[in-house]
């Protein structure tokens, strides 16, 4: 059993990098059997430098996480299918820890969360991540799923722009174990730094709330759009 690492990316060209050398330091080739990355129209040096490392797959797609994810898993070969975002760096030891969860029959499941920032709000916030809530899931905590399941549930919603992570793991906790790994994945709090951490996280709360309460993507995207650079 062996998992292949998928990473959408869109103009990344700052940080894929990190990413790409940071995973192949710490993977461990008797559990992880490739890395994917699936591009969704970039228009900086993010490809170009993808190009230095030919071991990568690199697939070309339309824009949209959720679509750029499914081809990606589409693509992979291997039984466990890991979703990383691109300025998200899994604990060491990740891809023992995932396989060790699915071999328990978790066929699905994450990590805890933590920033790269420790302002008050962020610890608080990556605090929650620890409980087996669906509500205190995010696409930053990464997400493993076995391959059989993925197929079963038809992957992404390819029809959301946002919150398509927080949705399937909604179906994946309804149709299987889900694991919280009790280890630190850790992720860039830029998105913060250029919005203002307490604008920001009101934002993301406000957007949380009109998700569970059912509102449209249309809402949900205009909101965003509106208040979030």
């Amino acid at each position: 059993m062996k998992i292949s690492i998928i990473i959408p990316v869109l103009n990344e060209e700052a940080g894929i990098e990190n990413l790409i050398l940071y995973l192949q330091k710490i993977i461990n080739p008797n559990f992880t059997q490739e890395i994917i990355v699936v591009d969704g129209g970039s228009e900086d040096k993010t490809l170009q430098i993808l190009k230095k490392y030919p071991e990568i797959k690199v697939y070309n797609s339309k824009k949209g996480r959720a679509t750029q994810m499914n081809l990606g898993a589409k693509m992979a070969n291997s039984q466990v299918l890991y979703f990383l975002h691109s300025d998200t760096f899994p604990p060491q030891n990740f891809d023992y820890l995932i396989i060790n969860a699915v071999i328990n029959n978790y066929l699905s499941g994450c990590f805890k969360m933590k920033f790269d920032n420790n302002h008050i709000i962020l610890k608080l916030s990556q605090w929650f991540t620890q409980f087996n809530l669906t509500i205190c899931r995010g696409g930053d905590q990464s997400l493993f799923v076995e391959n059989n399941l993925f197929k079963k549930l038809n992957g992404f919603n390819e029809n959301l722009i946002i919150y398509e992570d927080n949705e399937i793991i909604h179906r994946l906790s309804k149709n299987s174990k889900f694991k919280v790994i009790q280890k630190f994945v850790t992720t860039s709090a830029r998105k913060y730094a250029k919005n203002g951490i307490w604008t920001l996280q009101f934002h993301f709360l406000i957007i949380h709330i009109l998700f569970w309460l059912g509102f449209s993507q249309n809402v949900l995207i205009q909101y965003y759009q509106k208040n979030i650079k």
